[in-house]
């Protein structure tokens, strides 16, 4: 268990070690994903058939008639052209200020996001009725590392306590952590479906921009699971739930959430986090916050840059730092930071 309120700021980074892209990497699989072409007789021959079943479903008329598709063809060809020079698709979306982009690239966002998550380390098959997560191929990844703490000290009959002090932020679409805990808990634990997807109810986590669906225990209807392969009007209805830095700007009360669990923490954990300075803004708490410890992966960070992010969360996250120490690791994995920290952040 975490004896001290523990926030955890998730990246890309962190879903990378069940083998998801990188922000690089899913630029590149969308300038391919989008790179929509035809060939004699309307054939389609490159990009995918998803997508644009998609923008046809979108521009078809009320009476049926086909529509223009082709602005949004356009567009496509602009995201494509415009992937090798992006920090990420997100930010390409938000300096554009067009709409036709934005629902073409949160397409392309969507397809790839889902097609990750099937190839993923934490897919299962879920038309099989025995398929089970294989447990064995993530043990050298944070999210075991992470269940490890919080089965530790923990009994069975005190499960509803589970997730008691901790919450996530999670700046990914995807539902890595979400899919992997209700299946962790079944296996730990021997619990049922029934009372995985119960004790999930209490677990804290907020994704800002958004998520590709709904997994089936968290709805009874319109959900996606973990890895399915969709389009058309589904898709559609996907590219509209995730949000542009923007958009999420302009929704008050998840401003207000984020907050929250910002200003109760004790002890924050960033994991595979980029320190986008949007990101980091939108997390900066309104009133004092509660923390005592910050850690933080930094895998791949010059010793410059280092410094420079360090004074982004000092910036961030008003501290005394003679008081409240960062522990910014250039050399440690979300996985290392667990086996390092085991002990200091179960007992913090």
């Amino acid at each position: 268990m975490f004896h001290s309120k523990t926030l955890f700021v998730v990246g890309a980074g962190a879903s990378k070690e069940a083998k998801l892209p990188t922000g690089d990497e899913l630029t590149a699989t969308i300038a391919k994903k989008i790179d929509i072409k035809f060939r004699d007789f309307n054939e389609q021959y490159s990009g995918e058939y998803e997508i644009f079943a998609a923008l046809r479903s979108h521009v078809r008329g009320a009476d049926g008639s086909a529509g223009d598709i082709n602005p949004y063809l356009h567009a496509c060809c602009r995201i494509r052209d415009a992937m090798p020079q992006a920090i990420s698709i997100d930010s390409f979306i938000d300096h554009q200020g067009d709409a036709k982009i934005e629902l073409c690239g949160k397409l392309a966002i969507v397809r790839s996001i889902l097609e990750a998550e099937k190839n993923s380390l934490l897919f299962i098959d879920e038309r099989q009725a025995e398929a089970t997560l294989n447990f064995t191929s993530i043990k050298n990844t944070w999210y075991n590392g992470f269940m490890q703490i919080l089965t530790n000290g923990l009994h069975r009959k005190d499960i509803n306590r589970f997730f008691e002090g901790v919450s996530f932020i999670a700046f990914n679409y995807d539902r890595c952590i979400e899919h992997f805990l209700f299946h962790a808990l079944q296996n730990y634990y021997g619990v049922s479906k029934d009372e995985a997807a119960d004790i999930m109810q209490e677990f804290k986590i907020i994704h800002p921009y958004g998520m590709v669906g709904h997994l089936p225990w968290q709805s009874n209807r319109g959900v996606t699971p973990f890895g399915t392969n969709t389009g058309g009007e589904r898709l559609l209805s996907l590219a509209g739930q995730i949000k542009t830095f923007t958009e999420r700007v302009d929704d008050q009360a998840k401003i207000t959430e984020i907050h929250q669990v910002v200003r109760e923490a004790e002890v924050i954990v960033f994991l595979g986090f980029a320190f986008h300075d949007q990101n980091m803004q939108l997390m900066k708490p309104d009133q004092i916050h509660k923390a005592k410890r910050i850690f933080a992966t930094a895998k791949g960070i010059s010793d410059d840059d280092r410094d420079v992010v360090t004074q982004q969360i000092i910036n961030s996250f008003p501290i005394d730092t003679s008081r409240i120490p960062i522990r910014l690791r250039q050399d440690l994995t979300c996985n290392d930071i667990f086996r390092e920290y085991r002990r200091t952040l179960s007992q913090s």
